[in-house]
């Protein structure tokens, strides 16, 4: 079917890259995701759409929170600036008059990497029933049941940072009280170091992990011990066979050995096997190019 644009809009950034037939990423670019809203976001994905348009054949979106007629919303309207419904088809649309295919990032990241499953020497995995979870400024996923990706009517499917951490724990954006989201996320861990003399960021509460200080440790520790429960969860409800790990915590330097750490405290039948990304932060990219192929050809 040619080449496909795929955008990737999430939190904190909108990636962009050209992907072809064999799968790979020519031009890949990002822009910080606007903080100003529905106008803001309009300028950046022309911006990122343009210069592409008149190359290639269709364009694929995996995009942060729920994708329903065409239209973007979010639980947590937070994640996305404060923006809390864009008519994405609409959008693209008039950049460029194209087909358009739209996916939650977190489905698009897992129909990615199920395609991509392997054991780690190689061989290609044989699962049914495949979770993948990104934790990043907000907390989300993508399911593989019975081999099918799981979307639903509504497009909430896979909307795992929304289910319950905590049920004394902060009010999250989404005005629920104690989601893993708001225990767990690059947002949380940021907003945990508040209080601090010099309040600081995910990656930075990292750094200062991997150099000893404990107030930053106990912050990572209480992310990748709420992140461990939820897969305990979903493995009572799913009966997981593996979770594939990704966003920018997800993939940091150390956060994979923390949550099976926490995993170790639970009953053998309540852990489930976890690798790291394969496609890194490029699963949505991909994902949602993989989704959109297989949706316009049938």
């Amino acid at each position: 079917m040619g080449k496909v644009l795929a955008l990737d809009i999430g939190g904190t950034k909108i990636a962009a890259a050209v992907v072809t037939e064999s799968g790979m990423l020519i031009g890949r670019q990002q822009v910080a995701t606007p903080r100003g809203g529905a106008e803001q976001l309009a300028i950046a994905l022309e911006t990122l759409i343009a210069p592409y348009r008149h190359l290639v054949d269709f364009i694929a979106v995996a995009s942060t929170g729920i994708i329903n007629g065409g239209r973007l919303t979010a639980l947590n309207p937070l994640n996305l600036g404060g923006l809390a419904d864009f008519p994405l088809q609409d959008c693209i649309q008039s950049i460029a008059s194209l087909p358009c295919v739209l996916l939650n990032d977190g489905q698009a990241a897992a129909w990615a990497e199920y395609q991509a499953l392997s054991d780690g020497s190689g061989h290609i995995m044989s699962v049914n029933n495949m979770m993948f979870v990104t934790v990043s400024t907000g907390v989300g996923g993508g399911i593989i049941l019975n081999k099918k990706l799981l979307v639903g009517n509504h497009g909430l499917a896979g909307h795992i940072g929304h289910t319950l951490s905590d049920p004394h724990g902060l009010l999250c954006g989404c005005g629920r009280r104690g989601c893993v989201e708001s225990v767990a996320s690059g947002s949380a861990i940021g907003a945990e170091t508040l209080g601090w003399a010099q309040p600081a960021s995910a990656a930075q509460v990292f750094e200062m992990a991997q150099l000893g200080n404990v107030q930053a440790e106990i912050i990572i520790h209480r992310s990748a011990a709420a992140i461990a429960q939820m897969l305990a969860d979903m493995k009572m409800a799913l009966d997981l066979e593996i979770v594939i790990l990704g966003g920018s915590v997800g993939l940091a330097v150390g956060y994979q050995e923390r949550v099976i750490g926490a995993q170790k405290t639970l009953p053998e039948i309540y852990r489930v096997p976890i690798q790291v990304a394969r496609h890194r932060q490029d699963s949505g990219l991909l994902g949602a190019a993989l989704w959109a192929r297989s949706s316009l050809s049938s």
